[in-house]
């Protein structure tokens, strides 16, 4: 019989011996499969349970940038650590949002480090509507609330990587925070970027569209032109995709602040279709363009009676 140590390294081996790039489905079934892409020795993306969940792998266990799904917690797990002798040590949420904050509960259990900034432990902690989406998030258990918190940003060393993170406030939410790998080269901006769809503003939390479009201008400001972005939804990026997505928030956020100078309301920002030049590249997500338009309308509105 093979020791767990064994198993991982054969675990490891069949991940980390492809070709950058290429993929490994885990699982199949009625769930979308997880889906690790390799993007250095020592750094993976997982695919296909709520948001993009990276990994760090170190000598002796791993680290998690986000957690996914709480209904799929235990397979998003089982892809990344599959021998109790390794666990997840070290989980980093980009921010509260339940999609990147499912595996909280079980790796707090396991007592894990959970690292994040210090409003993510503030929303995890009580009741929340989230406004854009129509739904009301429950506290969650005590077990999986952030160990750790920043009010900024900091540093760490995980394995042979080093690691920043700082927090981009009242952009997506107020909790928010986007980790860099200098070594790789490689960007996790959570959900500061989504690329090639329309994002969710959780105005609810702090968050509103020119807040989005100044955290894009943060992120092209880290690394270099070769810099690759792990966005919170979307496929691997680049920061030509970042610039894109950039010129359409801050364009959108511009025409609707127009349309509100003009006093116009919700209803009238719909007809005028702030964002036709886009719909086609970006109206094929999460929202439709209608749908979209009134989230970020009322975020405009939110955030200027907060200014």
């Amino acid at each position: 019989m093979k020791s767990p140590v064994s198993r991982r390294r054969e675990f490891l081996k069949a991940v980390l011996g492809s070709a950058v790039g290429a993929q490994v489905v885990f699982g199949q079934g009625p769930a979308a499969p997880i889906i690790a892409t390799k993007l250095s020795d020592t750094l993976l993306v997982l695919a296909g349970d709520g948001g993009n969940v990276a990994v760090v792998i170190g000598d002796d266990g791993l680290m998690m940038i986000d957690g996914g799904l709480p209904e799929r917690s235990a397979d998003l797990l089982k892809s990344v650590s599959p021998t109790d002798s390794h666990p997840v040590r070290v989980l980093f949420n980009t921010h509260w949002h339940f999609e990147n904050t499912g595996c909280n509960e079980a790796l707090g259990k396991q007592r894990a480090k959970i690292v994040a900034h210090e409003n993510t432990k503030k929303w995890l902690s009580q009741k929340v509507t989230v406004e854009a989406i129509d739904r009301t998030f429950d506290p969650m258990a005590a077990a999986g609330w952030p160990t750790e918190t920043f009010s900024t940003g900091g540093k760490m060393i995980f394995g042979k990587e080093r690691i920043e993170y700082v927090h981009v406030p009242a952009a997506h939410t107020d909790s928010d925070a986007y980790v860099f790998f200098p070594g790789p080269n490689v960007i996790h901006a959570g959900d500061l970027f989504f690329n090639g769809l329309y994002p969710v503003i959780d105005y609810s939390t702090g968050g509103w569209v020119g807040g989005m479009a100044a955290a894009c201008d943060t992120l092209s400001r880290v690394g270099d032109a070769k810099t690759r972005i792990i966005p919170g939804h979307g496929p691997i990026a680049t920061k030509a995709d970042l610039r894109n997505t950039r010129n359409m928030l801050w364009s959108v956020t511009r025409r609707l602040q127009e349309i509100i100078k003009q006093e116009k309301n919700i209803d009238d920002a719909v007809r005028m279709v702030p964002t036709k030049d886009y719909d086609a590249k970006y109206g094929t997500g999460i929202f439709t363009p209608d749908t979209w338009v009134r989230i970020a309308y009322t975020t405009v509105v939110r955030h200027d009676k907060k200014s």
